[in-house]
């Protein structure tokens, strides 16, 4: 009788299937019973193919946290003096097309003990309920990435489940200097920790670049357990931001359910944008007139406007722009009115998750408006405003 073994799909354990008569035995140990074959990537804009806010981001020092390109997040701590960019890059393996880079152009080569420097990205609660955080069924995670740096030796990286606190802290190496690497780290299943259900943070996935003692002083587990400062990065070796030649660079993010990396799942672009605008939307300027929103006016001073997105958003968003108030105009027949302010939020309709399927903004003008007609609200207009934006902005 001969065994024909399916090797290296996932994980699940054994079983056999005899084909027809013949003595055969097919050995399918090691296929997936429960794995999406699409949707597998719990990381959103793995690719870095997205970048709603811009494609380069100079002079991220201290104090200067926030989003970069879509989903991912320049994280810095304590007091640190460097100071870095961070861009959309087209240097990249075989099969991508872009990466995300790092770039210190002003060096720090004493950390502070509270200084860091960390590139995350965080995954909402609700698409995370298929690990059964919690209980015994609870799934193993692979990590798998591209990345690419001059400076070789050990990096840091962690997991955070926010609402039971709770962390995972291990480590990779690049070996050899500029040359696409890459990783792959498992997650081991986390029997303990409870993901809510819910439009919060559920995950937080993160990169450690350079960290002072206070985050490095304790011990790698490679297993869940409550958070501990000084465990965050104990085998971190390196520190990026200690001089100005220092590049490191990521792409083909993906965290699956399984214990062996498949190839990464590549999308449209036009699913990767829509996923990433649940989190920030932004609609952009030209050189002419740009129509931001429709709307009616309550009253001579008031308008409200129906801001146009295409999918629903996490939550109500903050309103994310350029500009000062006089960049922006309220037009109804054949009168134009100066805002007063830069539009601001008014309110959304809110779905049964939480989310936020229609929003509208409210924008003040000292024009003559009269209450019920309509107006829209559009940009200045002109070379000036080219390249400017109107945004929401619903983050986690």
């Amino acid at each position: 009788m001969s065994t024909i073994n399916v090797n290296a799909i996932d994980k699940e354990s054994g079983s056999t299937l005899t084909l027809g008569g013949s003595g055969t035995t097919l050995n399918v140990s090691n296929m997936v019973p429960d794995v999406a074959l699409s949707n597998r990537n719990l990381i959103i804009n793995g690719a870095m193919n997205v970048a709603q806010r811009g494609t380069s981001f100079t002079g991220l020092t201290n104090g200067s946290n926030g989003y970069t390109l879509d989903r991912f997040r320049f994280v810095e701590q304590g007091s640190p003096t460097f100071a870095c960019t961070i861009s959309q890059s087209s240097t990249a393996p075989t099969g991508f097309a872009n990466s995300l880079k790092l770039d210190i152009t002003t060096a720090q080569s004493s950390l502070g003990a509270s200084d860091t420097l960390q590139i995350d990205t965080i995954i909402e609660a609700q698409n995370l309920q298929h690990l059964s955080y919690g209980s015994s069924s609870a799934k193993t995670l692979t990590l798998s990435f591209w990345v690419k740096s001059n400076k070789t030796g050990t990096y840091g990286f962690y997991l955070h489940q926010d609402d039971d606190s709770r962390s995972f802290y291990t480590s990779y190496t690049i070996d050899s200097a500029d040359t696409w690497e890459h990783k792959t780290i498992s997650v081991p299943a986390d029997t303990v920790g409870v993901i809510d259900n819910d439009n919060g943070r559920g995950m937080v996935v993160r990169w450690g670049l350079a960290a002072g003692s206070n985050y490095t002083s304790g011990t790698t587990s490679n297993s869940w357990g409550t958070d501990v400062t000084a465990n965050r990065y104990p085998d971190l070796s390196v520190n990026i931001a200690d001089n100005t030649a220092n590049e490191w660079y990521i792409t083909g993010v993906q965290l699956e359910v399984g214990s062996v990396a498949t190839p990464f799942e590549h999308e449209f672009f036009s699913q990767t944008l829509a996923k990433c605008q649940r989190y920030y939307y932004r609609l952009n300027a030209n050189a002419n007139f740009t129509v931001w929103a429709d709307g009616y006016w309550n009253n001579a001073n008031q308008t409200t406007l129906i801001f146009p997105i295409s999918v629903p958003m996490r939550s109500s968003p903050s309103v994310d722009s350029t500009g000062s108030s006089g960049d922006y105009l309220l037009v109804n027949a054949n009168a134009v009115h100066t805002c007063t302010s830069i539009p601001s939020f008014s309110k959304s309709t809110i779905t049964s998750d939480g989310s936020s399927a229609l929003v509208t903004l409210i924008a003040y003008s000292t024009g003559n408006g009269t209450g019920g007609n309509a107006t829209q609200l559009v940009s200045l207009g002109g070379g000036a405003w080219s390249g400017d934006f109107l945004g929401l902005d619903s983050e986690l």
